[in-house]
């Protein structure tokens, strides 16, 4: 594998860049939830599949979800700097590289909410919306991700007129 560009992260920066992130969360279920599934910040290059052949980049992972396999990830590279927190695969032998941009966020809490980890919550709520690119309004209180879902097929059944969406209130990130 070739690594294209410098290293200038650390463990201690990755773990200062999170910390920063979490000043933002007044909720505590979820700052228990992502303290409990921290980890030392440890380095691991990671192919990247839109260069050439064996290129990869140091990607740090920061947070891991065993029962999910799925992390996330800080990489100044390929994504980043725009987009540095991936959503990444922890262990395995398939599916190993950094993925693809759909995948990758501005912000480390983008990708937390947006991990299989956080739908271990019930910060879950049904958002009803009448422009296509508004997020809408929270019409239930929170529940569970499985709860939620059902309640959303429901009200797409119901009044196909209208935009249903799962999401949370707890975070709203930049872009």
């Amino acid at each position: 594998m070739v690594v294209r560009r410098h290293l200038s992260a650390s463990a201690n920066s990755i773990k200062s860049l999170v910390e920063l992130e979490l000043a933002s969360i007044a909720d505590t279920r979820v700052l228990e939830h992502v303290r409990a599934l921290l980890i030392e910040p440890m380095c691991q290059l990671r192919a990247w599949d839109y260069g050439a052949v064996g290129d990869a980049y140091p990607c740090w992972l920061t947070l891991a979800h065993r029962p999910s396999n799925v992390g996330i990830a800080y990489c100044e590279s390929g994504f980043g700097p725009r987009n540095p927190w991936g959503l990444l695969f922890i262990d395995g032998t398939e599916h190993m590289s950094m993925g693809i941009d759909s995948g990758w966020y501005s912000r480390f809490l983008q990708a937390y909410f947006e991990s299989p980890a956080a739908t271990e919550l019930p910060i879950w709520r049904v958002f009803e919306s009448r422009a296509p690119a508004s997020l809408g309004v929270a019409i239930t209180d929170e529940d569970t991700w499985e709860n939620t879902w059902s309640e959303v097929y429901r009200l797409r059944h119901a009044n196909p007129q209208l935009r249903y969406d799962c999401s949370q209130s707890v975070y709203v990130g930049a872009a």
